[in-house]
């Protein structure tokens, strides 16, 4: 047997082993996989409607009801795709359920189009996955106006230095609480390339004792009027007190960073009136007590949800959609290797339509990562989660480390361009061309 197979395999004509160079094509969107069925010189009416049938978008989600999910289910099989939930809906041992939903891009338009004139909450379903897969597809420029001075995103992962004027912050706490000194950094980092800056006067990291207000003023207030006068960038004020964000954007600020969400009323009033931009950041708790509790039954669905809340109230309280960001906390409210999954799977929060903020940098997960390493030597992990965030299309990364941060995501940017066809070679638009999702 042995020496049959030998020969046989010896016998076998090199050149048919890999006569038709078969592999698996590392397409990621519609646009790279028009591109691929353009390089075969397919009819250009064509390329359009190919590219949506050659990629698989699995849809989570939650809440759906004892009576939608079955029919659900149904008209998905009738376009070809699939939908899995809870084996309690046969038997009626549960009330709703969570789904997810497998079908291509084509296969969820003929879907949309069928549960518009459905029962059951299906067609408002209908509408939210389109919704969710149509911000998760989107890519190019976006303007994020601020008070003062916008923040141009999409076009390439944009860059964020963060400045702590603190004694305790756990990376850089005390090297920049001279005012001079810390203006002097945020300029440096400017020149490195940085497309804003973040200053903060309270430490945010686990454990931290508060700051009053008016002290955490009095450490930001001469950086923050120095640095607008320049007007170089726009700048963001991390805080989650109003009358720090009131005072920071009456002097010149752009935009606030608020870890606690703008879950207070007022920081919303506020940032409504001033006509600012603020990212939104998941955490549990406040910075004294978010450890505390790091238990989560679903930990990107809650932390997505959240974020999803806290943006419907800004929203409902009048800050336009367009100067919204999200954060996802990475370290608030979260073990090491909680955030690390939050990293893996940030992608997903583009979903939610707002331009996604990432900031690993030196965090104590990325020491966790490494064995135990102090801040000082997280910089290469820090730029690989970085790069990951990046190729996930986060839109901007807040760093303590510009210069590098900024040289590695801008092979992140080549990459990008790259891969996308040009204009021209794709036929009809992959993601526009016909009926609407």
């Amino acid at each position: 047997m042995g020496t049959r197979s030998a020969r046989a395999s010896v016998s076998e004509p090199r050149e048919e082993r890999h006569r038709f160079a078969a592999r698996v094509l590392e397409s990621r969107s519609p646009y790279e996989l028009a591109r691929e069925v353009a390089r075969t010189a397919s009819d250009p009416e064509g390329i359009g409607i190919m590219s949506q049938k050659g990629r698989t978008y699995a849809v989570r989600l939650d809440h759906v009801s004892l009576r939608a999910a079955p029919l659900l289910k149904q008209e998905a099989l009738a376009v070809g795709a699939d939908s899995a939930h809870a084996r309690g809906i046969a038997d009626h041992s549960v009330s709703e359920t969570s789904v997810v939903l497998l079908a291509t891009w084509a296969q969820h338009r003929r879907l949309a189009e069928k549960l518009e004139r459905q029962p059951f909450g299906l067609r408002a379903l209908g509408a939210e996955v389109e919704a969710a897969l149509r911000a998760y597809a989107r890519h190019g420029p976006r303007t994020v106006p601020g008070t003062h001075r916008s923040l141009r995103v999409g076009d390439r992962p944009r860059v964020m230095g963060v400045v702590n004027v603190t004694p305790d912050s756990f990376s850089d706490g005390g090297q920049y609480l001279e005012p001079e000194r810390a203006i002097a950094r945020a300029r440096e980092m400017i020149e490195e390339g940085a497309d804003t800056v973040d200053i903060g006067g309270e430490s945010t990291r686990p454990g931290a004792t508060p700051v009053d207000p008016e002290e955490e003023w009095r450490r930001i207030e001469p950086v923050v009027r120095e640095l607008a006068r320049d007007g170089r960038v726009p700048l963001s004020v991390d805080t989650r007190h109003p009358e720090v964000a009131r005072h920071a954007l009456e002097a010149g600020a752009d935009m606030i960073n608020d870890v606690s969400g703008l879950a207070d009323p007022e920081m919303r009033r506020l940032v409504r009136d001033a006509r600012a931009a603020a990212i939104v950041v998941h955490m549990r708790g406040e910075p004294s007590t978010m450890q505390d509790d790091t238990r989560y039954g679903d930990l990107r669905g809650e932390v997505y949800a959240a974020l999803a809340t806290l943006t419907d109230a800004a929203r409902e309280d009048g800050i336009p959609a367009d100067r919204l960001l999200i954060d996802p906390g990475l370290g608030f409210g979260k073990t090491p290797e909680q955030s690390l999954e939050l990293l893996a799977h940030a992608g997903e929060l583009r979903c939610l339509g707002y331009p996604v903020v990432i900031g690993a940098s030196r965090k104590s997960m990325l020491g966790w990562a490494l064995g135990g390493a102090p801040p000082g030597a997280r910089l290469e992990a820090g730029l690989s989660a970085a790069v990951l965030a990046a190729s996930q299309g986060v839109e901007l990364i807040r760093t303590h480390d510009v210069g590098p941060t900024v040289r590695a995501l801008a092979l992140v940017a080549r990459i990008s361009e790259a891969a996308r066809a040009p204009a021209h070679s794709l036929g009809s638009d992959p993601i526009s061309d016909g009926p609407d999702l």
